[in-house]
């Protein structure tokens, strides 16, 4: 009985490796080898997904000498090593050159309609919104501006405006000294000095 049989071989619990590897691997590359190859080693710049295939001792020897940047020049090393930062991909200095496409991109959205974020993703209610981002403002104004009817996005003549109709609507001459619509007036005069000490008007 042939103890070293191909029929055998695939029956024992350990295959011998060593024949397999002998029968399956290519032949070493270094010239002169006859040992197998079972190790890939790169074959260099601007050959990139090719490789030798070496036997152990050829592939240690062949990494030792290995260098990528042979035969370089060492303007083109400091270009690539400066590129290397990037990953070798284009980029552009923020608010200098502009990306291609930019124009087009900013000509598609130009007349775009306000996006309104109507589930609160990006905060709450409508405070987002596309284009024009609303104001942040102290709390102080803000709760001046509301006590106006007015919103954040109000400019100095609006809260001019409608101080003046409210100072109107709500003057003691107007409504017959109705106490309710004095004590309003006063939180009003109050609220609009406090938006011209915030500089708003």
């Amino acid at each position: 009985m042939k103890l070293h049989s191909k029929y055998l071989d695939g029956l024992r619990i350990k295959p011998d490796a060593e024949s397999r590897t002998r029968e399956e691997a290519p032949k070493c590359d270094w010239p002169g080898c006859d040992r197998p190859g079972e190790h890939p080693a790169p074959k260099g710049r601007d050959r990139e997904g090719e490789y030798f295939i070496f036997c152990m001792e050829h592939v240690r020897r062949y990494n030792k000498s290995y260098n990528y940047f042979s035969g370089m020049a060492d303007e083109e090393l400091r270009e690539w090593l400066e590129r290397n930062v990037t990953g070798h991909r284009p980029t552009w200095r923020m608010g200098g050159r502009e990306m291609p496409g930019g124009a087009a991109f900013r000509a598609a959205f130009r007349h775009a309609r306000p996006w309104r974020d109507a589930y609160g993703l990006f905060g709450t209610g409508d405070a987002f919104t596309y284009g024009k981002p609303k104001r942040r403002l102290p709390a102080a104004v803000m709760e001046a501006l509301q006590t106006l009817g007015l919103d954040e996005s109000a400019d100095a003549a609006a809260i001019k405006a409608r101080y003046k109709k409210l100072v109107k609507e709500l003057h003691p001459d107007r409504h017959g000294g109705d106490k309710v619509k004095e004590a309003r007036l006063r939180v009003v005069i109050e609220a609009y000095h406090k938006l011209r000490k915030a500089k708003m008007c």
